[in-house]
């Protein structure tokens, strides 16, 4: 029987979709460019590498600090798609600042911002999954989102990579073109946005009291001593914790590090476009699998994927070999992604979902910023940017060890 999603299943996805457009752009076009704008300054390549990593560190850093406060007012009654939108905004407005300044310092300062409104923003997203679908419905709708935000994300990608590679052809300057794109990004993933912004229903909430703001940092204090107590939970941010550090590091760092280590531009951004046409169908292979595996299984397996990828970077030297990276990265990168975001939602309170899946955002996106912190440090202090990169083998070995751990709890 063919899977069909709900009105309000599909304007879900479509955030994704939109907002996917700048995620691509953060891991192939833009971090070529502060490349460019960094050479122009007379940055060494291993420099603009750890300058990127720490980049990245500090808006993720950010987001660790902030997603558990915003999630716990978002779950107060009538908060979510208020803060939700006030994010996107920050993300929106960010991207479109990112055009309007050729110095790489302010392009670093303007990028920190810019992430941390995107980054939050997928807090609320998250978290509504609760409220749009059903517990049996969730493997399968949290996987359809990351497929049609892989593929739809490739539309605009496209319009933008012809205007940055043909810019000369076309008689305009590499700084307009990239005006230009983060202008397109900016409007793609706003227009995309209105038909979640227009009709989310908050279905699980607490009720807003007195002191809403006083009271949701009551709450968050509360969860924090409880947390260790709800064993299978708190094992699962562990684990969460380190394995998807370092899918998001190698996400966040695959362009920097193949520009550092002189590779084609042009080769590594159609190798990325590779990676997000091969993420669409195996994605939604994922979440079928899910219907006859457990989700359990399937993430074990994503997590041994992905540790097989990172001890490959370690003795990446070319094109081709990098290409075979982007195309193992694109066939369990939805999977580990959808899975883990489902299997979360399945185990935690619905009435906190934004609560937790703030806590949740510390132990991913939050706190990835020690993958990349670690690849910037040992890229500099040994100067070897492959040894940097492979170090991130560590993180999904104990993931996994505590993945299995949380797994083997009886809820």
């Amino acid at each position: 029987m063919k899977f069909k999603l709900t009105k309000s299943e599909r304007q879900w996805v479509f955030y994704d979709v939109g907002n996917s457009a700048f995620t691509l752009l953060i891991s192939t076009i833009m971090p070529i460019y502060f490349n460019h704008l960094a050479e122009n300054s007379g940055i060494s390549p291993v420099n603009y590498l750890a300058y990127w990593g720490y980049a990245v560190s500090v808006s993720t850093l950010a987001v660790a600090v902030l997603g558990p406060i915003f999630g716990t007012m978002a779950d107060t009654k009538g908060y979510k798609k208020k803060i939700f939108f006030l994010s996107l905004l920050v993300g929106v407005i960010g991207c479109m600042a990112l055009g309007y300044t050729s110095d790489w310092l302010a392009f670093l300062v303007i990028f920190v911002v810019a992430k941390i409104g995107y980054s939050c923003s997928l807090i609320f997203y998250d978290s509504m999954l609760p409220d749009i679908t059903t517990v049996d419905r969730m493997h399968h709708v949290s996987s359809l989102g990351y497929a049609w935000g892989y593929i739809g994300s490739c539309i605009p990608f496209l319009i933008c990579l012809c205007l940055v590679l043909g810019s000369t052809k076309i008689g305009i300057s590499m700084e307009t073109a990239m005006m230009l794109s983060f202008l397109m990004i900016a409007v793609w993933w706003i227009l995309l946005s209105i038909p979640l912004i227009r009709n989310y229903h908050q279905k699980h909430f607490v009720e807003e009291k007195e002191h809403a703001i006083q009271e949701s940092f009551k709450r968050l204090g509360r969860t924090f001593l409880q947390i260790r107590s709800k064993k299978k939970i708190f094992l699962f941010l562990l684990a969460f914790f380190f394995y998807i550090d370092g899918v998001y590091t190698i996400i966040d760092m695959a362009t920097a590090y193949g520009q550092a280590l002189g590779l084609d531009s042009a080769g590594l951004l159609l190798a990325l476009l590779v990676t997000q046409i091969v993420a669409f169908p195996f994605a939604i292979l994922f979440g079928r699998l899910a219907e006859r595996f457990h989700s359990v299984q399937l993430i074990t397996v994503c997590i041994l994927a992905y540790f097989g990828i990172a001890v490959f970077a370690v003795f990446l030297t070319n094109q081709i070999q990098f290409w075979i990276l982007a195309v193992c990265v694109g066939m369990f990168q939805g999977g580990i992604q959808a899975l883990s975001r489902s299997y979360f939602a399945k185990i935690i309170p619905a009435e906190q979902s934004g609560e937790f899946f703030g806590l949740f955002d510390i132990c991913g996106k939050g706190a990835s910023f020690m993958g990349t912190i670690t690849v910037s440090v040992v890229s500099q202090r040994t100067g070897n940017m492959n040894l940097g990169v492979g170090m991130i083998a560590v993180f999904f070995i104990v993931g996994m060890i505590l993945f299995r751990m949380a797994a083997a709890v009886k809820d």
